[in-house]
């Protein structure tokens, strides 16, 4: 394992990116790679034809949680409290350009409020002030949120996948709330350089599906928030080419950098 951090992964990713398409280099990615390009004025890759989509490997639900001192019982309650003090609402985040970011950024969009953001060196930080009641509100993994939830220390308003998390059935789904294009996650799939033999690609991909349906790997994945998600190369594909055009439109519209 060669592990290249920095510049939000870019630096690692360009270095699969030019690699052999040999099977031998390949690397497990977070949709933020999909997001970098419309967050940087450049990046040393293109996310949907520098690379070969393998497998896609988990998923993790990400839920709006607010501090208990919000009066907002779901998000569109949430949605209402904002639109009356335009500004005034903020939400923490692990840094501009997160997950985390993106997803509040959209539901402001998709809701037509001003929300006011506070990024945070690191999500430890972010969650202290949120749990301190320094801040409104946030958008979590849903495990992070989950314990925090049961003590009564935060309000759990909406998860922000299709269907309601196996962890908190309770909780409605943004499209329940009336707000259905508010579709947010965490996801890790493994890829290679383009150009991988398709032989090889498939042999993989039938490994690695194999190796997701067992019941040790479920279990390993659930203890850490995130649902096993097997995929055909072709599906792992098109969710890359479709989150990449989808966050582009969000990172712009919101006029959001990383830099």
């Amino acid at each position: 394992m060669d592990n290249r951090p920095g510049a939000s992964g870019n630096i690692g990713t360009a270095g699969v990116a030019r690699a052999a398409p040999d099977g031998r280099t390949l690397m497990v990615q977070p949709n933020t790679f999909v997001m970098n390009p419309s967050l940087f004025r450049t990046v040393p890759y293109d996310p949907v034809r520098a690379f070969a989509p393998v497998a896609l490997l988990a998923r993790g639900d990400l839920v709006l949680v607010v501090n208990p001192d919000v009066p907002a019982a779901d998000a569109r309650a949430f949605a209402e409290l904002a639109r009356a003090r335009p500004g005034a609402l903020d939400f923490a985040t692990p840094g501009n350009g997160t997950p985390q970011h993106l997803g509040m950024a959209l539901f402001a969009l998709t809701a037509g409020v001003e929300l006011t953001h506070v990024p945070y060196r690191g999500a430890a930080p972010a969650l202290t002030d949120l749990i301190g009641k320094r801040v409104a509100a946030a958008v979590l993994p849903v495990h992070t949120a989950l314990p925090h939830a049961r003590d009564g220390r935060l309000r759990v308003l909406a998860v922000g996948s299709e269907a309601r998390s196996a962890a908190m059935p309770e909780v409605p789904t943004f499209a329940e709330a009336g707000f259905p294009g508010v579709l947010v996650d965490l996801w890790f799939g493994l890829l290679a350089p383009a150009g991988l033999p398709e032989a090889l690609r498939r042999r993989m991909n039938a490994d690695l599906n194999g190796w997701l349906g067992e019941a040790g790997t479920a279990e390993a994945l659930r203890a850490q928030g995130m649902t096993p998600t097997p995929a055909t190369p072709e599906a792992f594909g098109e969710l890359i080419v479709r989150d990449h055009v989808r966050w582009a439109t969000v990172i712009r519209d919101a006029r959001i950098t990383a830099e």
